[in-house]
Order: structure tokens, then C-alpha cells, then sequence
């Protein structure tokens, strides 16, 4: 820094910032103290005092330092602070420009914390990728906390609200002091060991940084990671971060929410069994309707003789055959489903005998109906048969009619197309013969004139 000849007449804004300089020359300071006046800017910046017994200074902390502290200062409360020491030129004021701050005498607690963090993120411990989601509907939740922990409570209060037949497994252990680290450890991979359960709570109350240290401990962290049990974390109140929340695969604000993010809710799933058993009666007449669309297209399409009816008769049984089994295997499998939902929801769920009657009701009802269709489908079909045997031309010959046919082997229709002693043959009932035309008559079939006479 040059300095002035003291003979230099300076205006205020060159002391000024000479002063600055002078000051920005220090190096980074810790300086513990007071917080007074704290005033938070709209621009996001903090503005404070912080002094002792003696003395006091102004401190400045911005927006982009700021953000990293997890909990604002309040006045009174005693923190230290790194800083750089300026000058404000406009006017003149000395300050402190904060980079860092943290609660007085916690300092070597961050520092570990801050240090052994970077370590473990650097190793991919916290990564997201190596997550793993929970199960849609876990049958057992494992809880690893003390059982005097008021957390305890709060977990099991939220269960029995949400999903009261889940079974739980306590794996008991102290949450705070010397020996809580290494039992904390020990019972997550004993829980790890086991696989009685589905998904691992790993929960205690709030706390100081003190009182939360074990779940900063490396061997934990290591352990959650290695779990071969998706692991919830609910440790603190939601501003309370600790190691054990980046290695858990979920972490939860608290104890409470890491039970409902853990747990299904019992009347979401009370909500869908009430839909699902709508559905299947919905489907079930949709298929009854279809089936019946397509028994009358089977009936429009059966004009053939007796044979061809018969094939259809066969096909019509058999899609009847198909259309029961299929209604009882979806039948089978609706139950198995509805006896899996009934299970899970078991307290919560409401009375099965109801479900269960009018389910048979139903199988009932849909029997029914289907015999009484098949038996109309069968009158029906019965009624196009005698209709076809009606008007077969054998039937017509076994009334006493022929059919006359002439040397060509064409059907003869009217006299006229004859003349005498025309060779013709008949068709009867049973049988054929031969014939001669002797007198041909082109009266109209009903007058009372003669016809054509054949001679035998």
C-alpha cells in the first residue's frame, strides 16, 4: 500500500479508502461475540451488531453466504463468526464482512462434522443414484430408537392412525451419549441380518448438535449405506440435519413423518377396495352384454341347413363353456385379491361377511341369467330349426308333390314350356320316374280346366 507524504491534503473519500485497503490487508479472523440488531434485508442480506462487555462492532453477512447457515441467528445469542475486516466507504463506518457462522463453542463439532461429510460425500455415500424406493405396501417396519424415546410414541401413534395391522419390530437402542453410536451401528445391521422386515426407521427426537452427534458417526453412516433394508431416517426437528439423513435412503423432517412416508394409509386403501369391487361389476355386465351381442349375431347368421345349424349349436356351447370358466376364474381372481386387500387392511378394513355375501349374491344372480339366456338361445335356435325342416323341398314332396324336370334336366314351371309326347322326369318323395306328355293344357294352376297329361 503506498502511503501519502504527510504533507498531502487528502478529501475524505481517498482517507477512506486507504482505510479500506489498510483493513482488507488482514487476513480471515474467527471472532466470537453477541448478536444485537439483527435486521434481515429484503434483498436476503443479514445485518447485525456483535459485541462483549466492552465493545461492539457492525457485521455484514450476505445473501450468497447466508443461504449455507441452516438456522438464522436471533439477538443474544452467543456465536463466532469468520470474517473479513472492511471499511464502508460512503460512510466511513468500519465493519465485518461474515463468510461463516456458527454457535459458540460448537466449532471443533462443525469442523469434524463439515470435514468427515465432505470425506463421505466424496466416497458417493449420499449420492441419489444409490438410492433405493420404498415398498408400495411393507408388511413389517423395523423402528431403531431408544424405547423410552418420546419418538417412539410419535411412530407408533402415526401408525395406529394410518395402518393398524402393520407389525413392527423394535430394535431397542440408546440415542444419545458415549456408547449410542456403536449400538445404533450394531442394530442396524443386526436388523440388516435378521430380514424380518421391510423397510428400517432409524428415528429420534430433536435435539442439540451434542445431543445428536452419534447419528454423525462414520461407522453408521457406513452401515445404513450397507443395509440391505431401504432405511427411513427421522432424526430432529426439520431444520436438524445429520449425517445418518444423506446416507438414508429416505429422510424424513421427523419421527412422525418418517412413519407416514413409511407406512400406506389404511383409507386410500379402503377407498380402492370400494373401486375395484365397482369395477368388477361393471365388467361383468360389459361381458354379459357382449356375450349376448354376440348369441344374436350366431342366431342372424344361421341359415343353413340342419348340419351347418348343428357346427353352430356346438360353437355356441362351447363359447357358453368358455364365457362360465372364464367368469369363475375372474371370479377366483377378484377374491384372491379382495382376501390380500382384506389381510393388509385387517382392523381398519370394515366387516368381510358383507363383501362376501354380496359377492355371492352376485355369482348367483350371474348363473341365473346365464341359464335363463342360454335357455332362450336354445328355444330360439330350436324355432329356426323346425322353420328350416318346414320349408326343405323334401318336406314339399312328402305332401304329393313332384318335381318335373324336361329332356335338358330343367325344372318345368308352366305347361306351355311342354308339348305332347315330351319325354319328362319326376322327383317324388321317394324316388324318381319317367313320364310322356299326352295333353297340354296352359290354364293357370286353380281353374277348372285340364292340364298337361303325362302317360307313365
Amino acid at each position: 500500500m503506498l502511503t501519502p507524504p504527510p504533507e498531502t491534503v487528502l478529501r475524505v473519500a481517498d482517507l477512506n479508502r486507504l482505510a479500506r485497503r489498510a483493513l482488507e490487508g488482514l487476513p480471515m479472523l474467527w471472532v466470537a461475540g453477541e448478536i444485537s440488531n439483527f435486521t434481515r434485508a429484503p434483498s436476503g442480506h443479514w445485518y447485525f451488531s456483535l459485541k462483549d462487555e466492552t465493545a461492539q462492532v457492525r457485521c455484514a453477512m450476505f445473501r450468497g453466504r447466508n443461504q449455507f447457515v441452516e438456522t438464522p441467528p436471533t439477538n443474544g445469542q452467543q456465536v463466532e463468526v469468520r470474517v473479513l475486516a472492511t471499511l464502508y466507504e460512503p460512510r466511513g463506518e468500519f465493519q465485518l464482512q461474515v463468510e461463516l457462522l456458527r454457535p459458540a463453542g460448537l466449532g471443533a463439532l462443525y469442523e469434524a462434522y463439515e470435514k468427515l461429510r465432505a470425506k463421505l460425500q466424496a466416497e458417493g455415500l449420499f449420492d441419489a443414484a444409490r438410492k433405493r424406493p420404498l415398498p408400495g405396501y411393507p408388511r413389517t417396519l423395523g423402528i431403531i430408537t431408544s424405547p423410552a424415546a418420546a419418538a417412539l410414541r410419535d411412530v407408533l401413534s402415526a401408525l395406529k392412525r394410518r395402518m393398524p395391522s402393520m407389525q413392527v419390530v423394535l430394535y431397542p437402542a440408546p440415542v444419545q451419549g458415549p456408547s449410542a453410536a456403536a449400538a445404533l451401528t450394531a442394530a442396524v445391521r443386526e436388523a440388516g441380518r435378521r430380514g424380518e422386515c421391510d423397510v428400517l426407521l432409524l428415528v429420534r427426537g430433536g435435539g442439540s448438535l451434542e445431543d445428536l452427534w452419534a447419528f454423525n458417526d462414520e461407522a453408521l453412516v457406513r452401515a445404513i449405506v450397507a443395509s440391505p433394508l431401504p432405511v427411513v431416517s427421522g432424526v430432529g426437528h426439520e431444520t436438524d440435519f445429520t449425517l445418518a439423513d444423506f446416507a438414508a435412503d429416505l429422510r424424513a423432517p421427523t419421527p412422525t413423518a418418517a412413519a407416514e412416508l413409511a407406512s400406506p394409509d389404511g383409507e386410500q386403501l379402503a377407498h380402492r377396495l370400494a373401486l375395484l369391487a365397482r369395477r368388477l361389476v361393471r365388467n361383468m355386465g360389459h361381458a354379459q352384454a357382449l356375450c349376448g351381442q354376440r348369441f344374436d349375431q350366431l342366431a342372424h347368421r344361421l341359415l343353413l341347413p340342419s348340419a351347418r345349424l348343428r357346427l353352430r349349436r356346438e360353437q355356441l356351447s362351447t363359447l357358453a363353456r368358455r364365457l362360465q370358466r372364464a367368469g369363475r376364474d375372474a371370479l377366483v381372481r377378484d377374491e384372491r385379491r379382495l382376501a390380500e386387500l382384506r389381510d393388509r387392511l385387517r382392523l381398519r378394513a370394515p366387516d368381510a361377511a358383507a363383501p362376501r355375501h354380496r359377492l355371492a349374491l352376485l355369482a348367483q344372480r350371474l348363473a341365473q341369467t346365464w341359464h335363463k339366456q342360454s335357455t332362450l338361445q336354445e328355444q330360439h335356435l330350436a324355432a329356426l330349426e323346425r322353420s328350416l325342416r318346414q320349408l326343405h323341398p323334401h318336406q314339399v314332396l312328402a305332401r304329393g308333390y313332384a318335381i318335373v324336370r324336361d329332356a335338358n334336366g330343367q325344372v318345368v314351371r308352366a305347361a306351355e314350356h311342354l308339348g305332347v309326347g315330351a319325354e319328362v322326369s319326376l322327383t317324388l318323395a321317394h324316388g324318381q320316374a319317367g313320364a310322356r306328355i299326352t295333353r297340354v293344357d296352359s290354364t293357370a294352376v286353380g281353374q277348372p280346366t285340364p292340364h298337361a297329361k303325362l302317360d307313365g
